[in-house]
């Protein structure tokens, strides 16, 4: 299935260049309806927050952000409720240094960056996945059966292992699409 990942950032004409007649589909919170579907801060609602039974939240981004902890502030229930793909964002600047995520809302352990990308984000954009996005992931099937899609995203890193970037969300679209999903 050919479909490849591109910086948002890259000028058009400079994709346009590198990858010729190729269908670019935004899957940013800047993306055009449906793709911006693909984006972890937009609010699906009813998503299960990983390792909190009965806990939903209405983005991905909203459970990554809300169960961080940092020095000055801990969970943020409101994050995880924010339905306008704004504000989701906690800084280091404005609470402290980051201490780790908390493993569930009424959890009491904090997970290291690495384990909370495998216990937390994964799960919640896999179920995104899963439950939100069949038409848009059959429609992507489709036009890579006819042509090199690429998706654009802030993000460009697809190595799990690699914690000094942030995950590319377009990556694990493909990941899912091709059957390599990460196992926990």
């Amino acid at each position: 299935m050919p479909i490849v990942i591109a910086n948002r950032r890259t000028s058009i004409t400079t994709l346009q260049q590198r990858f010729g007649a190729a269908t670019l589909l935004d899957v940013t919170s800047q993306g055009p309806a449906p793709w911006v579907r693909f984006s972890p801060f937009y609010p699906h609602g009813a998503i299960p927050v990983p390792l909190s039974p009965g806990m939903t939240a209405a983005s991905v981004e909203g459970i990554w952000q809300g169960l961080k902890v940092f020095t000055h502030a801990n969970i943020d229930l409101n994050t995880m409720t924010n339905t306008t793909m704004r504000g989701l964002k906690r800084t280091t600047r404005r609470f402290g240094a980051v201490q780790g995520h908390r493993a569930g809302v009424a959890g009491t352990t904090l997970l290291d960056y690495a384990t909370a990308r495998q216990r937390i984000y994964l799960p919640a954009y896999r179920w995104v996945l899963d439950h939100c996005l069949q038409p848009e992931l059959d429609d992507l099937r489709q036009r890579a059966s006819q042509g090199l899609v690429v998706l654009l995203d802030y993000e460009t890193n697809t190595d799990l292992a690699d914690l000094r970037r942030p995950l590319s969300h377009a990556g694990l679209i493909i990941r899912y699409l091709d059957g390599t999903w990460p196992v926990s």
